[in-house]
């Protein structure tokens, strides 16, 4: 008798091997093919200002974003210890997605020096969890759940893992971009979960891979 197909699907790969597009262009071909489905989830991209990168947002799948790390913060902070400044960073994120504003305040005890770090980006964890918590909500009506990405920055959140297991744990289908992090082997040895290691040359055979399983899932639902 054939094995139940997978309902977690683990995407991995090297940085830059295109993990977060595939599973963005399956979302984006289910989507078409399947327009009554609910799909809820996040997924993060890169911010650039002239070429260079400058941090990462949340976006979910309705179209809301908000910050997730900047290296402008990181950069505004040292200046105003080194300096020995008073200074209140509050970050806007623009409608321009290529874009972030900067505002100096009076500042007292600041809590964006007290965000975590990973290189050169201060983490807003508590942007992080006001947009993905509420996506990773497990509601009956939902079909599919997309989580981009498991990664150290998502993982500064206490809240944040937990809501991933608790989804991995209902009966609805997963799938997920993940990194070799400690705290991630769990969702690798899940005895629910297939896992698609990426690279440039299997591209597109696993983007149609991960969405005819997919659909196969879905179908039966």
């Amino acid at each position: 008798m054939a094995a139940a197909p997978s309902r977690c699907l683990l995407v991995t790969g090297p940085p830059g091997v295109g993990k977060t597009t595939l599973v963005m262009r399956v979302f984006e071909t289910l989507r078409a093919s399947h327009p009554n489905l609910t799909i809820r989830g996040f997924y993060t991209r890169e911010v650039r200002e002239s070429g260079e990168r400058v941090g990462f947002e949340v976006v979910t799948l309705d179209g809301r974003s908000g910050p997730l790390a900047s290296s402008k913060v990181s950069r505004l902070i040292a200046q105003a210890i080194k300096d020995d400044r008073s200074y209140c960073i509050a970050v806007m994120w623009t409608n321009r997605l290529t874009s972030f504003e900067i505002a100096s305040l009076q500042l007292a005890n600041p809590e964006s020096v007290r965000w975590p770090t990973v290189g050169k980006y201060k983490v807003d964890v508590a942007s992080l969890e006001s947009l993905a918590l509420p996506e990773l909500q497990v509601k009956e009506e939902t079909d599919l759940f997309i989580i981009d990405e498991v990664g150290k920055m998502e993982l500064f959140s206490s809240a944040f893992f937990p809501a991933v297991m608790r989804v991995i744990e209902s009966n609805i289908p997963i799938p997920r971009n993940g990194q070799d992090i400690p705290g991630v082997a769990s969702l690798r040895n899940h005895p629910g979960a297939a896992i698609f290691t990426l690279n440039t040359g299997n591209r597109d055979m696993m983007r149609e891979t991960i969405y005819n399983q997919l659909n196969c899932l879905l179908q039966k639902r």
